[in-house]
């Protein structure tokens, strides 16, 4: 049987409210959006990746890092309110329309995940492939168990999960798991039929807390930073 054609699409809007310019910031010698280039670069399962900007500066670093580029974003598509699902669809629209190739994959790369590396998108890819499911995902163990949160009524707590008083450590309440952002993999129909990232039928490759960086705020900056220059970011030594 063929390999599967996987198409990746790195989305890097140039507005970000919560760390602005954050595609555009060096983490380490390579910028956000230049880490990710490199991870697409990395991985061995990708048929062909590209980015999607509304910015030139971002379009001329990607280009600079290895990236292709073959289009400015819309400008309706580069919104706050935009969301992923139609950033992706117009990616592979353009890929269909101007090659005529219709991908089996589809796989989405956030710059806000420096440390992912190629691996991580070849195993995601594997194991929708292996599993026949709709959609894949990187995760990775919940930094707070939710089994131990509250909603407020006024200041009085709510437990969020009402079984959660069972548990009294964390340690005895059963693992849950939140998306890593990294690695998403999505399957044409799911994605460009049903308008969704994750299918129904949505399988979990588990990655530990380096790995899992995801930055948002200048705070996630700082933790990326202090993990780079301590050694315990799982990328190769030329993205350090």
């Amino acid at each position: 049987m063929a390999a599967p054609y996987a198409f990746a699409v790195i989305p890097a809007r140039g507005g970000s409210k919560g760390l602005p310019g954050k595609n555009l910031r060096l983490l380490g010698s390579l910028s956000l959006i230049a880490h990710a280039v490199a991870s697409c670069r990395e991985a061995k399962r990708l048929r062909r990746f590209v980015v999607s900007t509304d910015s030139e500066k971002i379009a001329d670093a990607a280009r600079a890092a290895g990236a292709e580029v073959p289009f400015i974003r819309p400008a309706e598509l580069a919104t706050d309110e935009a969301g992923m699902v139609p950033v992706l669809q117009h990616a592979v629209r353009w890929l269909e329309g101007t090659t005529g190739v219709r991908p089996d994959l589809v796989v989405t790369i956030q710059p806000t995940s420096p440390f992912r590396v190629g691996a991580d998108i070849d195993e995601t890819i594997a194991k929708i492939v292996a599993t026949g499911a709709d959609s894949a995902q990187t995760v990775t163990e919940a930094a707070y168990h939710p089994f131990f949160m509250k909603t407020l009524d006024g200041d009085r707590t709510v437990p969020l999960f009402h079984e959660g008083h069972k548990y009294v450590r964390r340690q005895d309440a059963p693992p849950v798991y939140q998306p890593s952002g990294a690695v998403y993999v999505t399957s044409y129909e799911v994605l460009m039929h049903e308008g969704r990232v994750l299918g129904q039928d949505n399988r979990a490759v588990v990655r530990d807390f380096e790995a899992s960086v995801n930055i948002d705020t200048e705070w996630d900056f700082l933790l990326a930073e202090l993990l780079l220059r301590q050694g315990r970011a799982p990328v190769p030594p030329e993205r350090r």
